[in-house]
């Protein structure tokens, strides 16, 4: 009798180092400690995927992490990569950042688990990491707690995309994305100890993110290396590309301005600067075609490898890899971006020129008459007459009409392909004329109290019913490459971009509290994109 009382105590006793043992995790070079959360789920944050990048290997391609000994607590975010722009440096940044964060159903804490990868990469025109620290519950929780969410940092700036001679020759090129893939190869080898299937790992990103979505389908020529199987792009982003040479101008004005024009090895030079003395230079400057200074200064180059050549020609030469795809955007793309006080069509057309700065006089000359010369704009508070229509124009030419595009191009290689347009209207954003912004819907899919800045207003209220109904489509598609098989009750079915019923496609999904529906996307728009698609080339995107 003792004894059978006895056994109560010492299961009790034993109980809190089971349950903190189970939130260990051994990846072979280090050891982390993770949290399980009252809601059921079980965070990782801030483990390491590859080693510090200073030092010799600042510009260059990242490393396997270093060995750890102990047992490192993994409860905090590791700090953000350095952005373009900004001076001093806040604590929470660092050049030490390649950093991942992963978020797990606790119930699937064991190899056999298997369930869904959701893999997001995050925005910020490839010169800053917009979307750090979301919060992978909300997605998890609306997936019936069956999905992985897995966060992470990468190299930006010219930290990620400094390009030139030196670099080529002494260094890397491309870090940022080669930081990405390096993130995906350690899914690849260590998801299945948090309960994911490294066969099932679904890409998700906005904007730059998007953008590397595109980057990375048709990496290598579209050569697939099996580190994902889907992806969903939200706003995917067409910035004009440079190769090496063309980016030459940028290395060496970062050179002089770090005063390591007269040193025999300008990148060594580059690479012994402390980080607070690079970043003081990290400034944007105009491209050598351009009167002012472009939204962002550093991106991809085409390399001849992993960028082998432009986005749009690689995707209609059919050099990409065949997986399910989402491609979608928000109504009002560039309000965000385009300076308010632009009044008049000169204004216009230089902030377009400092985008793209290989764009000719007759291709403004065009986009003028399709976007800026009707005289019939909305007017808005503190705004110039021109910023609407130029954001009209931005927003098409960089946002929409590639995803349309890439819809039409993959849908034509017999792979699945939906699209979509986002209208959910905030009242605030619909009176100041930014609308339904660039990447608005972030919000909606992870939940407004689950990312980084702060949500509009009406996705706790009016616009609340909109949340399940987008987290619905998003983690159907995660867990079955299909948005429709586990959506929300109630939703309507998402169809393809082109069905096989007779019609021509350019089938989207209109996205709108109380108004969700299919819907074809319109003629004129369609004319528009049709002539940006045909000089995109010629814009090098």
């Amino acid at each position: 009798m003792m004894l059978v009382s006895f056994v109560p105590i010492l299961v009790s006793l034993l109980i809190p180092s089971i349950v903190a043992l189970d939130t260990v995790v051994h990846l072979g070079y280090a050891s982390y400690r993770g949290q399980a959360l009252p809601n059921g789920i079980t965070q990782w944050l801030g483990l390491r995927y590859a080693a510090l990048p200073l030092g010799a290997l600042r510009f260059a391609a990242p490393q396997d992490p270093g060995w750890r000994s102990g047992i490192q607590n993994a409860t905090q975010h590791g700090p953000i990569c350095i952005p373009t722009g900004q001076y001093p440096i806040p604590k929470e940044i660092s050049e030490d950042c390649l950093f991942l964060d992963v978020f797990a159903p606790t119930s699937a804490r064991n190899s056999s688990s298997k369930l869904p990868v959701f893999f997001w990469i995050q925005g910020g025109g490839f010169n800053e990491n917009s979307n750090a620290n979301y919060n992978g519950s909300g997605l998890i929780k609306a997936s019936d707690m069956n999905i992985v969410v897995v966060t992470f940092n990468y190299r930006v700036g010219p930290y990620g995309f400094l390009a030139g001679r030196e670099v080529e020759e002494g260094g890397s090129l491309n870090n940022g994305l080669k930081d990405q893939i390096k993130a995906l190869e350690w899914v690849q080898k260590h998801i299945h100890k948090f309960g994911g299937d490294p066969n099932h790992v679904v890409l998700g990103g906005d904007s730059a993110g998007a953008s590397s979505i595109t980057l990375l389908l048709s990496a290598y020529g579209g050569r697939d290396d099996k580190l994902f199987h889907a992806a969903a792009a939200e706003s995917q982003s067409f910035a004009g590309m440079m190769n090496a040479d063309e980016s030459q101008f940028a290395y060496n004005n970062l050179v002089i301005r770090t005063d390591c024009a007269s040193s025999e090895d300008t990148l060594e030079c580059l690479r012994n600067l402390d980080a607070d003395a690079l970043q003081q230079q990290n400034i944007n400057t105009p491209y050598p075609k351009a009167q002012i200074d472009p939204l962002y200064m550093y991106g991809p180059t085409i390399d001849g490898d992993l960028v082998p050549d432009y986005t749009y020609r690689l995707f209609q030469q059919g050099r990409f890899i065949k997986v399910p795809v989402i491609f979608g955007d928000d109504t009002n793309e560039a309000t965000i971006f385009v300076p308010k006080d632009i009044s008049s069509i000169g204004e216009a057309d230089a902030f377009i020129q400092a985008q793209f700065p290989e764009i000719k006089l007759h291709h403004l000359d065009e986009i003028n008459a399709m976007y800026l010369e009707d005289g019939d704009y909305p007017t808005f508070p503190n705004a110039g007459e021109y910023w609407r229509p130029t954001s009209n124009a931005y927003g098409e030419i960089r946002y929409i009409c590639p995803g349309i595009n890439l819809s039409s191009v993959i849908s034509d290689y017999g792979v699945k392909t939906w699209n979509y347009h986002y209208a959910v209207e905030d009242p605030d954003a619909m009176q100041s004329g930014t609308g339904v912004s660039h990447t608005v819907e972030v919000n909606a899919i992870w939940g407004p109290q689950y990312v980084s800045k702060p949500a509009p207003p009406s996705y706790i209220t009016t616009n609340a019913p909109i949340i399940p109904v987008m987290q619905g489509y998003w983690t159907s598609f995660i867990r079955s490459f299909d948005p429709n098989k586990h959506r929300y009750p109630g939703s309507p079915e998402w169809k393809t971009w082109q069905q096989s019923d007779g019609d021509d496609g350019y089938n989207r999904i209109f996205i709108k509290t109380g108004e969700t529906r299919m819907e074809v996307v319109p003629q004129d728009q369609r004319e528009r994109c049709e002539y940006l698609s045909s000089i995109a080339l010629g814009l090098r995107q």
